[in-house]
């Protein structure tokens, strides 16, 4: 008996030791215990991260980037600053805003619990325990050396200290490790809070409202389509210079490509709401409702007599009300290659696989989503799905032509 204990206690050892010297570089992440991130726990660690900028879904992104950065190095993600202003080069226009001004904090942890978490810094024990870390850029920082950068950090040897700050860039142009179903579940757990989400539900209504006066049927619902028309003039500038380094035609569309292939959308019976979310001030075109096939009836910002409501808040929380009129579109049609677009797609599909449908072109199924930027075989624009299984969330963040279906 004593001899058997002793061989399984000597292959025991021998295997960790191989196991040592195979993966010197392997990288724990564990699994979170509610305990864990109890205020004032010895074991808590944190994450600090620059300010997110740039628009709402390139900050989501930022931030899901944040959160699975603090869960690689098992620690939590100190609360970030959003940008309530579209930034671009004026950095006295960043205008922070705090997460939980746009997202409830608490129903984040509940939802996110076990995967990541986001600390308040009222949770620091002691604020001088801190590691500065630079989070490198350019041609020579490779994906491959950022990596070797975590793994170096998500050692024991750092756990002396309570806080790790990396100094650098903006999250969203960090390198990307993680596949997408990671993102999907922190998106999951981004709920607006309240005050944001009731906007967004009277503008529904509104939308709603204006279909129950069409309607010829008591027992059909009028439907709204939600169309993300990418044609204001920054996108335009935008798409054509992509176009030409990218060697792709198809990622501008002009708003008669995005009326004649919507128009071919063959489950649109008339009559048909269409809600045109589109920024009205960056607009050069003033007849983006002209011209849309009879039974379709297109509605913008001005015409549901919301403009006021709109201009009253940021620019952020303008995109996050019009992101979520737009996920709960009965059908929603955008662009490949913008974010907006590819993260409303990614959501939708979850909704879709919630049901129990896992491969939705094809069939009719509910909350169908369409790409106009590509023209189908018929004119018209091809079902898009999100491919839940990619290893990088790069054609979601950079837009491609890639849509699954």
């Amino acid at each position: 008996m004593n001899s058997l204990v002793t061989k399984c206690l000597f292959l025991l050892v021998m295997t960790l030791i191989i196991k040592t010297l195979l993966l010197p570089n392997s990288v724990s992440i564990r699994v979170f215990q509610n305990d864990e991130f109890k205020p004032g726990n010895a074991r808590m660690k944190f994450l600090e991260v620059p300010q997110i900028v740039w628009g709402l879904n390139n900050q989501k992104i930022a931030f899901a980037r944040a959160c699975l950065t603090a869960r690689m190095l098992n620690r939590s993600l100190l609360m970030p600053s959003l940008s309530a202003s579209l930034f671009y080069k004026e950095i006295d226009r960043l205008e922070p805003i705090s997460f939980d001004k746009v997202f409830d904090f608490e129903r984040f942890n509940s939802l996110c619990d076990g995967f990541v978490r986001v600390s308040q810094y009222s949770d620091i024990g002691n604020r001088s325990n801190l590691l500065k870390v630079q989070k490198g850029s350019g041609r020579r920082w490779t994906v491959e050396r950022d990596l070797d950068q975590l793994k170096e950090f998500s050692k024991q040897d750092y756990d002396v200290y309570e806080t790790i700050r990396i100094m650098g860039k903006n999250p969203f142009l960090w390198h990307d490790h993680w596949p997408v179903s990671d993102y999907a579940k922190v998106f999951e757990c981004l709920v607006l809070v309240d005050e944001i989400s009731k906007d967004a539900n009277e503008v529904v209504s509104k939308i709603r409202e204006f279909g129950s006066e069409m309607k010829q049927d008591r027992l059909y619902r009028t439907p709204y389509v939600a169309i993300h028309m990418r044609i204001e003039k920054d996108w335009m500038i935008h798409c054509k210079k992509l176009e030409q380094r990218s060697n792709v035609s198809n990622i501008c569309s002009s708003k008669e490509e995005i009326i004649a292939r919507v128009a071919n959308i063959r489950v649109l019976k008339p009559p048909t709401i269409l809600y045109l979310a589109v920024a009205n001030e960056l607009l050069e075109d003033d007849t983006i409702l002209n011209g849309w096939k009879e039974g379709m009836h297109p509605f913008d910002k001005k015409r549901l007599g919301l403009t006021e409501f709109y201009n009253n808040h940021s620019y952020l929380i303008q995109a996050a009300i019009d992101y979520e009129v737009c996920l709960k579109a009965d059908v929603f049609v955008g662009n490949s290659y913008s974010t907006f677009s590819s993260l409303l797609v990614l959501e939708r599909t979850q909704k879709i696989i919630k049901t129990g449908v896992s491969h939705a072109c094809g069939n009719n199924v509910r909350w169908p989503s369409y790409a106009y930027n590509i023209e189908g075989e018929s004119g018209d624009p091809p079902l898009w799905m999100t491919n839940l299984s990619d290893s990088s969330l790069h054609a979601i963040s950079y837009g491609s032509n890639s849509i699954s279906c």
